[in-house]
């Protein structure tokens, strides 16, 4: 490459740049992209007999993106390691005058790590390139890193920290002028779900203004009937928006905010309920009985339902536990009355319990007696009030969708 001296450096490095810009928007196919690996290769061959380092870091950052998009990421990780090297002193430490250049590589091999799912590497990079203070980067380099960083910790299942990521993505696409906002505001709507709260994410300043976009109505709906508990609502959007699975993260994750919305919605429909068939609740909400078992299972496993399930006949048993609870706040009764009354009458001056008499049998049996006499006559008071004795009458108050 031949440049007159009448040509400035700064000149010739712009026209330069705007070329391989322009080039690069060409390159959708993997042919074009050879073309376009061949042609920084003889770019920066040129740059061989001249010294401007600003130009070769540039060129090679975007023969490193080239790697990245083709996921050829043996000669992206050589790339990215030969520009590390440039960018740093010579003790090794990062050159704060290359600060900017020294992110964008940055962000590239975070993408790689996010790609590969290598979430060691990946969260150690990215905590690395938070703290770069000298650069002055793209808001669009931010935005890939901050993406990178939400999906990493929604892999930990850090919801809080996924939801900050997101938002600070989509605040600096949305600055760069990126088209990715739309697709990071989805994701930001996700954490909402995943997160259980019940504040609306476009309620903010600087995504009011996409409330009504027609590219997220989709998520805007899902949210909406996640938070009123909508579970008709929310299954219509799922199914009339097939395409919103299309993109694997969302597809990855959205069976978790699924999943809470059904189990939520089972909780509501066997509350009334002591026996029910699970055929039943797989027909209230128009999902396979496997699924209904394995939220059932869910839900005693994480003690929320104590119950039993029948398999073979398709039937779960709630245990009721009111009569139990009722006996254990008797038995608390019963030995607060104890103690009372060995306070009171048996110690107190000026009173005294004649041996062998009712009271005295009855503080001495509960004497250390979890079901001492005062317990015992509790219970049966309580019973004949009843109209049955604590263990009997099970199921008593509520429904039996079996029953006549």
């Amino acid at each position: 490459m031949y440049v007159k001296s009448a040509v400035t450096r700064n000149y010739s490095e712009k026209s330069i740049n705007n070329m391989l810009d322009y080039i690069e928007k060409g390159s959708d196919d993997e042919q074009a992209r050879k073309c376009m690996e061949e042609f920084y290769s003889q770019t920066l061959q040129s740059f061989q007999s001249t010294n401007n380092e600003r130009l070769w870091l540039k060129t090679n950052i975007k023969l490193a993106k080239l790697f990245l998009d083709r996921k050829d990421y043996s000669s992206l990780v050589k790339k990215v390691r030969e520009l590390h090297k440039a960018c740093e002193r010579e003790d090794g430490t990062d050159d704060p005058n290359k600060g900017t250049y020294s992110l964008e590589v940055y962000a590239l091999e975070i993408q790689m790590y996010a790609d590969t799912k290598n979430n060691k590497q990946l969260k150690r990079l990215y905590e690395r390139a938070l703290k770069v203070r000298s650069a002055v980067p793209h808001p669009k380099i931010m935005g890939i890193i901050r993406e990178c960083g939400g999906k990493m910790h929604m892999s930990e299942e850090n919801w809080k920290d996924a939801q900050s990521d997101f938002f600070e993505s989509f605040r600096n696409y949305d600055e760069a002028g990126s088209l990715q906002r739309i697709q990071v505001l989805k994701y930001l709507v996700l954490t909402t779900m995943l997160m259980k709260s019940d504040i609306n994410p476009f309620e903010s300043q600087e995504t009011k203004p996409y409330k009504g976009d027609a590219r997220i109505a989709a998520m805007t709906d899902l949210v909406d009937a996640y938070q009123r508990d909508d579970i008709q609502k929310y299954e219509s959007v799922l199914q009339s928006n097939k395409d919103l699975l299309e993109d694997p993260f969302i597809a990855e994750n959205i069976d978790e905010v699924t999943r809470n919305m059904r189990t939520k919605a089972v909780l509501r429909l066997i509350a009334p309920y002591t026996r029910f068939k699970l055929a039943f609740i797989s027909k209230q909400l128009k999902i396979s009985i496997p699924e209904v078992q394995d939220i059932l299972g869910f839900l005693i496993v994480d003690n929320k339902v104590k119950g039993k399930i029948n398999q073979q006949e398709g039937i779960m048993e709630i245990e009721d536990g009111s009569d139990a609870e009722r006996l254990q706040a008797m038995q608390k009764w019963s030995s607060a009355v104890t103690t009372l009354f060995q306070t009171v009458i048996k110690e107190g001056d000026g009173f005294r319990v004649a041996p062998g008499s009712d009271v005295s049998r009855l503080l001495s049996d509960d004497v250390g007696q979890p079901d001492g006499g005062l317990a015992r006559l509790a219970a049966r008071s309580a019973g004949q009030k009843r109209g049955h004795f604590p263990g009997r009458g099970k199921g008593r108050g509520r429904g039996n969708m079996f029953s006549s």
